[in-house]
């Protein structure tokens, strides 16, 4: 089963990671070039946020204008876009482990169709719902304390995915409640959020980004979900 399981994990999670690494060459990732522009001329001084509920691979990193004391950061063009295929690759993988695992607890027969559900499971658990609170933020935008945002989006990854399985695996009145309270908690928590907004960037691009982010995840979900489910049941029938 430990093999099942990684076995489907490696190869879901290089189809994927390659497959979204694709696409956000032509979704999230001009979008942030021409944000890190907008930066280097404000000087960089804004907080890029916490990108940890965006979709993978949409390249993170430091703009080509920060002061050398900061952190490194790969160079624009094939080494930029090498280090972030083989971020979402990771990414992929262990997403992917996640999902083979609760397809082993589960009882049913899992394929490619099964896949998507518990695709669009895990996009809830780990974008959608934190998105609520905290919407995915473009290069220079200005955001709270970061310790104090990985904080919440834990609390809102766990408590979300509790409120999921109590709703689908629980009966009762009182099991339906409690999920419903548990999906509640991180909102009625609250996100924390910066004492002012804006930065550099224009509201339009930085919305942009926001939509484009949640789209490109959704997509990333949903075929890791399928591709999952296809080589489980595939690798399951030998």
């Amino acid at each position: 089963m430990f093999r099942r399981i990684v076995f489907t994990a490696l190869i879901a999670g290089l189809l994927g990671g390659l497959a979204i690494s694709a696409l956000h060459e032509f979704t999230t990732t001009p979008l942030i070039l021409a944000a890190e522009k907008f930066e280097s001329r404000s000087g960089g001084a804004h907080s890029h946020g916490n990108h940890s509920h965006e979709a993978p691979g949409h390249d993170a990193v430091p703009a080509p204008g920060d002061s050398p004391g900061e952190a490194w950061a790969p160079e624009d063009g094939f080494e930029r876009t090498a280090y972030t295929t083989m971020a979402n690759i990771l990414l992929a993988v262990g997403f992917s482990l996640l999902l083979t695992g609760c397809f082993s607890l589960n009882q049913g027969t899992i394929g490619a169709r099964e896949g998507v559900i518990w695709g669009a499971a895990g996009f809830a658990v780990f974008n959608l719902a934190p998105a609520l609170g905290m919407a995915p933020e473009v290069p220079g935008a200005i955001a709270a304390e970061l310790g104090a945002r990985q904080g919440w989006w834990l609390l809102c990854v766990l408590s979300t995915a509790a409120g999921l399985w109590i709703l689908a695996f629980r009966h009762g009145a009182l099991w339906v409640l409690a999920g419903l309270v548990a999906l509640a908690l991180p909102h009625i928590v609250g996100a924390p959020h910066p004492e002012q907004v804006g930065g550099s960037i224009p509201p339009e691009l930085a919305a942009q980004f926001s939509a484009t982010s949640l789209a490109m995840a959704a997509v990333f979900w949903i075929m890791l979900g399928s591709l999952s489910g296809a080589v489980w049941r595939r690798r399951i029938g030998d």
